[in-house]
Parts: C-alpha cells; sequence; structure tokens
C-alpha cells in the first residue's frame, strides 16, 4: 500500500477537486478561497508523484499542468515567464539546422543506394498528400455539421493585433503581383512557392529555420557526396555521422531544461488569453478538438493496426515530443526528440532523416484540418454562403500555400489571413479566432507531430526495413 501512496493521494485529490469544481461551475456555491487551496494542494501532490516516478516526460507534462493553474490564478506573474518558454524554444532551434544537415547527407551518402531514396520520395509524398487531403475533407465536414460561424457577435471581437497579410508574400514580389491581373496572381503565387523551396544562401536558411530549404540542400549534397568516389567521400560522411551523434547528445542535454520551458510556455499562454473569451468560441474549439480526434481514431490508427505497429509501444515513444509540441505550440521544439524517439523505436535513421523533415513541410495533418475549417468559420460568422465548390476551392489554396509553416508557432495564421483576404473573407473576423488560436495550435501541432511519426513507421514498413523487434521493445525513458 505505502508503494502506490503517490498514486494513490494524487488520483483522490484530483478527483476531490474536479468535483468541488463542477459544483462551483453548476451552482457557484464553492468559495474561491477553496478551489484556489485545493488546486495547489493537488498541485503539491503530483511533485510528490514526478518524484517517485523520476520521468522527464512525467515532470513536463506536471509543468504543463502547473503552467495552467500559474496563469489563471497569477496571470501577471505567468505572462512574465514568458522569456523562459521563448529561450527554450531559442535553444531547441540551435538544433534543427545541423541535425536535419547531418542526418540526411549521412543517411544518403552513407549507404551510396540513390534508388532507395527515389522510392522513399514517391512514397513519402504519396502518403503525405492522401493523409492532408482526407484531413481537409474532415475540417470541411465538421465545421458544415457544427455551423460553429453562425451567430458570432462581431462586436465583441477582441482587438488583439493581427499579423500583417502582406508578411506573407515577399517585399520584392508585391511590384511583380500588383503588375498582374488578378486572375492568373494565384499562378505567380503557386510558382514563387516552388521557387522558394531552393536556399540562395544554406546558412541563411539555418539561421531562419527553413526547413524546406535545409531538406532541399542536404537531399542534393548528399546525392552529389554519394557520386564522389569511396576514398573522398568517406571523410565527409565520416563528419556527418559523427555531427549527428553529437546533436542527438546535445539534444538529450536540452531536454532536461524542457519542463521549465514548457511550463513557461503553458503559464504565458492561460495568462495572457484568459478564460473568459472561450465563452464566444468555445464551439470553434471544440469543432476543432472533435475533427482532430476523428482524424486520430478513424485515418491515423487504423492505418497504424492495418501496418500492425505497435499501438502502446508506438504511444510511448509519442509521449515527450507530442508533450513539447502541445506546450510550446512549435513542431521544431519537438523534432529532435521526434527523430531520436523513432530511431529508438525501431526507424532506420536514413528513413527517419528522410521522412520526418520532408513531413514538416508536405504532411502537416492537423495544419491542414484547422486552415480549412478556421476558413469557412470565417465565411459563416460574415453570414457568407459558399457553395461546396467554393469551400473546396479554399482549401485546396490553404492546402499548397501551408507547406512549410509547421515548425513556426502562429504562422498558419498568417496563411489564413492572406487567403482569406485573397478570397474576399473579412479579415477582421480572425481577431476572433486569435484569442484561443494558442490552444487551437497546440492541438494542430500535435497532430502534425504524430502523423509525421506514424509516417516515419508507414515507410520504413513499405521499405521492409522495421525492426518489429526493437518497436515491441521499446520503452519510453
Amino acid at each position: 500500500m505505502k508503494n502506490r501512496l503517490h498514486v494513490l493521494i494524487p488520483v483522490i485529490l484530483i478527483t476531490l477537486t474536479a468535483i468541488l469544481v463542477g459544483l462551483h461551475f453548476l451552482f457557484e456555491i464553492i468559495p474561491s478561497e477553496v478551489l484556489f487551496g485545493a488546486r495547489w494542494i493537488t498541485l503539491l501532490s503530483l511533485v510528490f508523484y514526478c518524484i517517485k516516478k523520476r520521468s522527464l516526460t512525467t515532470w513536463i507534462l506536471f509543468s504543463i499542468i502547473l503552467g495552467a493553474v500559474l496563469g489563471y490564478d497569477y496571470p501577471n506573474f505567468a505572462k512574465s515567464l514568458h522569456p523562459l518558454s521563448q529561450g527554450f524554444i531559442r535553444l531547441v532551434k540551435t538544433i534543427v539546422g545541423p541535425i536535419l544537415f547531418a542526418t540526411l547527407v549521412y543517411g544518403i551518402a552513407g549507404h551510396s543506394d540513390l534508388k532507395q531514396v527515389g522510392r522513399m520520395a514517391w512514397k513519402s509524398l504519396a502518403y503525405f498528400y492522401s493523409a492532408t487531403t482526407i484531413a481537409l475533407l474532415i475540417g470541411l465536414a465538421a465545421i458544415n455539421i457544427t455551423q460553429a460561424g453562425r451567430g458570432v457577435d462581431t462586436s465583441n471581437i477582441p482587438q488583439h493585433q493581427l499579423p500583417d497579410k502582406s508578411s506573407a508574400i515577399a517585399e520584392a514580389d508585391k511590384a511583380e503581383l500588383a503588375e498582374l491581373p488578378e486572375n492568373v496572381q494565384w499562378i505567380f503565387k503557386t510558382t514563387a512557392f516552388f521557387r522558394d523551396v531552393f536556399p540562395e544562401n544554406i546558412i541563411k536558411s539555418m539561421h531562419e529555420n527553413k526547413v524546406l530549404q535545409i531538406v532541399v540542400f542536404a537531399v542534393v549534397f548528399g546525392i552529389g557526396l554519394a557520386l564522389v568516389d569511396e576514398k573522398k567521400r568517406k571523410p565527409l560522411v565520416d563528419l556527418t555521422e559523427s555531427l549527428a551523434e553529437t546533436m542527438f547528445k546535445y539534444t538529450n542535454i536540452i531536454m532536461y531544461f524542457a519542463p521549465i520551458g514548457v511550463g513557461a510556455a503553458m503559464a504565458y499562454t492561460v495568462g495572457h488569453m484568459g478564460i473568459e473569451i472561450l465563452k464566444n468560441l468555445i464551439m470553434l474549439l471544440l469543432t476543432l478538438y472533435g475533427a482532430l480526434i476523428v482524424f486520430l481514431t478513424c485515418v491515423l490508427l487504423p492505418i497504424a493496426l492495418y501496418m500492425k505497429v505497435p499501438i502502446r509501444q508506438f504511444v510511448d515513444a509519442l509521449k515527450e515530443p507530442v508533450s513539447i509540441a502541445f506546450a510550446t505550440t512549435s513542431s521544431d521544439a519537438a523534432l529532435p526528440k521526434v527523430m531520436s524517439n523513432m530511431e529508438d523505436f525501431g526507424v532506420p535513421r536514413r528513413i527517419v532523416s528522410f521522412v520526418v523533415p520532408t513531413g514538416y513541410s508536405f504532411n502537416l495533418d492537423g495544419t491542414t484540418l484547422y486552415l480549412s475549417l478556421a476558413s469557412i468559420f470565417v465565411a459563416q460568422a460574415a453570414g457568407m454562403d459558399l457553395s461546396f465548390g467554393q469551400q473546396l476551392l479554399i482549401c485546396l489554396t490553404l492546402m499548397i500555400t501551408s507547406k512549410g509553416v509547421a515548425a513556426v508557432p502562429r504562422a498558419s495564421l498568417i496563411i489564413l489571413i492572406a487567403t482569406a483576404d485573397q478570397f474576399g473573407l473579412p479579415v477582421i473576423i480572425i481577431a476572433a479566432i486569435l484569442g484561443i488560436d494558442e490552444l487551437m495550435d497546440m492541438a494542430r501541432t500535435s497532430v502534425n507531430v504524430i502523423g509525421n511519426c506514424l509516417a516515419s513507421v508507414v515507410v520504413a514498413k513499405w521499405e521492409g526495413e522495421f525492426d518489429q523487434e526493437k518497436a515491441l521493445n521499446y520503452e519510453a525513458e
């Protein structure tokens, strides 16, 4: 019995606190001081549990709860913690460029099997576009069923500072777009997307964390290195292998700071946003979460079962990177752990290093679903009746223009604003979404990470290189 006290005490306290909150919500009979005390006593019991558990993932999850309570009870103090979360994300971003470059180059040149790279490319893209198309349709169906945008009181739109939609278009492109008729501007924007996947300076691309540009450079560099004779190729291959191993160790060190970073991120989110603003937009939030759950259970789970992925071990491998992505709303912050955990789960490094970074640009399941849902919400809130064809055209445009935004928190908002303006949707209504965008960003970013983890396993299975025994024996640290 004593051995289970660290589990039993928190469970009892969480249950009692939930009952008190429920009674207060229904009857408003519980004094605020009692609720305050219940919250913090429960948190102290969770500290006891975390000490006994000795798990980094447990501490990360605890820090998320602590951050939420801090944000609710002490909003000004919570907002002052924002630099801690920014510092953690900066620290993690230093990993992205080197780890992508090293793992991709070693994965391609280290084995010199260019045919396999080609196979992985078309298999990955086929999977990515199938998954994102299904996500788009689920988002469309969800918002049309719930009609969450109908009846929104636009007079209560929070006056937040919206991102400038012009920031989604390069300054040099604005002059060219101004000279083109509106009916062909979409062609220019589409071709500009393909132009922008090529880096003009790889150091600049790494500095700005342009994931797709780093991937393109690393793939071409790796192919070039693979074509060099063995004597001249070996030193660079050994260097990239050593760099990759070092960056994974570097990641392990940085992750010890994760509870501080993600806790501060959650505290800032709740403290900055508050709870009251959810009243007008709770239906949109529930629609998104419901649609994402449908996508996870009706699309990703059947794929995992069909491919005979060991679900319990796969969930263990996902816990830490998904919790980081959820709290920081940045796929970048979760990238190192995604790559190391998937390799430990049985996916060969050369497949992980190709599929996951590519998925960060092309396999945005959560973001695609969110954009399709949010764009129609804007139209509904404005009282615009769009045909299914018009809705589909808007969503297809969003699917193309959203490539590469998963790693950057809130970048999808800029894409949404730019596309809304292009199709004549009232941009000002997006300010209503901004109030809860951080909560929605948490969910969609988490689904992006889950989708990319599963994609790496699926491609490894297709290649016949997945280590099933390693996956079955996987245990989270």
